[in-house]
């Protein structure tokens, strides 16, 4: 299913209003359409659908997590450290107009925000979106080296004598995870080489 039909049919669950939700649409399009997305794009979107689609029926709530994926990088500024929370805020307000349940909404809110620390959830659908968002780790290694060379783009404000230092912290803050995927189907899947993806790219920095 292409993103806008997903997206559409997703808030068809709560809302009648084609407009809102096509307005909503073209504001998420634009954003992961921006020049500077060489990663956190449409694509990457899509990705988190194909991976998070095996795990359906595992998932609890499959409305809150698709909107998650939606609005979970929605505001992506290299230089901030606060896009996620951003993104969040973004997502609540947006979501709340649509009519979703404050529960729904608090989901939503907190899954985003998850994403910032990778830290284990108790909330186990956070987990296969968490897992989803870190596929692209364990993926073979010439789809490993593409991501690197796009998030190396993304922070190309940055020089190597500043990237590099903060790459490094980034990637050694997942080898010294017990494990990076917080789910067993992830971690089946992917544990092993997103492991030997980290540690190739580490040796190169």
């Amino acid at each position: 299913m292409i993103l806008k039909d997903r997206f559409e049919s997703l808030c068809l669950n709560f809302a009648e209003d084609k407009i809102l939700i096509k307005k909503f649409w073209t504001e998420i399009e634009k954003n992961y359409s921006r020049k500077s997305r060489h990663y956190h794009n449409l694509q990457h979107l899509e990705t988190l659908f194909e991976e998070i689609e095996h795990v359906k029926d595992k998932i609890k709530n499959f409305n809150t997590i698709s909107f998650s994926i939606f609005y979970h990088d929605v505001i992506y500024d290299a230089a901030s450290k606060l896009n996620e929370e951003k993104s969040a805020d973004v997502a609540k307000e947006r979501l709340e107009i649509l009519g979703l349940n404050n529960e729904d909404l608090q989901q939503v809110y907190e899954q985003i925000l998850a994403t910032k620390s990778h830290q284990k959830s108790e909330n186990e659908d956070a987990n296969f979106l968490l897992d989803a968002d870190l596929s692209v780790l364990g993926k073979t290694s010439e789809v490993y080296s593409e991501y690197t060379k796009q998030i190396r783009k993304e922070y190309s404000i940055y020089p190597d004598f500043l990237y590099k230092p903060g790459r490094k912290k980034v990637l050694q803050h997942f080898l010294e995870l017990e494990s990076i995927y917080k789910t067993e189907f992830f971690r089946n899947k992917y544990e092993i080489q997103a492991r030997e993806n980290i540690e190739f790219e580490l040796k190169g920095l």
